[in-house]
């Protein structure tokens, strides 16, 4: 059976996961416009008044993270954060298009991408043992475990067409 014959349960599955690697490039191009308004503010002095109106106690837990991040954020350069964003959002938006299309080259770019991730998910989830960085490491490994399968079906039917 060729790819573009697999069953509908298959194809469902690969869109799925392209409609997701979709909305992770354009939640990174979300995010990088979203960085490149704060420029030229005190994100620290907004994210203060913020927890004052809400009225969260800045020492707790939650928002002493987030105040660590946001001082982490301006010590970074911005414009090279947001370009490292706009070429993940550009990777991520490419592998979407590549499997929505049945491309094999999109299913090497998700095996491999997620692939590199798994270190970092299993030792972040060793730290952090929380549900869902369980779901996050159990999904990636799942979407990469789909995509070997796929790529073996694939080589498996090539060696039998040239036969």
């Amino acid at each position: 059976m060729s790819p573009s014959r697999t069953p509908t349960y298959r194809n469902n599955t690969l869109h799925a996961i392209a409609l997701f690697e979709a909305l992770k490039g354009l939640a990174a191009i979300a995010a990088s416009l979203g960085l490149l308004s704060l420029v030229h503010h005190d994100v620290r002095a907004i994210a203060y008044a913020l927890m004052g109106h809400l009225h969260v106690n800045p020492d707790a837990r939650f928002p002493q993270m987030l105040l660590d991040d946001i001082s982490a954020l301006q010590n970074a350069n911005l414009r090279q954060v947001v370009l490292l964003a706009w070429g993940y959002s550009a990777i991520r938006l490419t592998e979407a298009y590549g499997l929505w299309r049945d491309k094999a080259w999109a299913e090497w770019l998700a095996a491999v991408s997620g692939a590199v991730y798994l270190p970092l998910e299993l030792s972040h989830l060793v730290a952090h043992t929380t549900a869902i960085n369980g779901l996050v490491l159990v999904g990636n490994l799942a979407v990469v475990a789909y995509m070997v399968v796929r790529l073996r079906r694939r080589r498996n039917q090539g060696a039998k067409a040239s036969t």
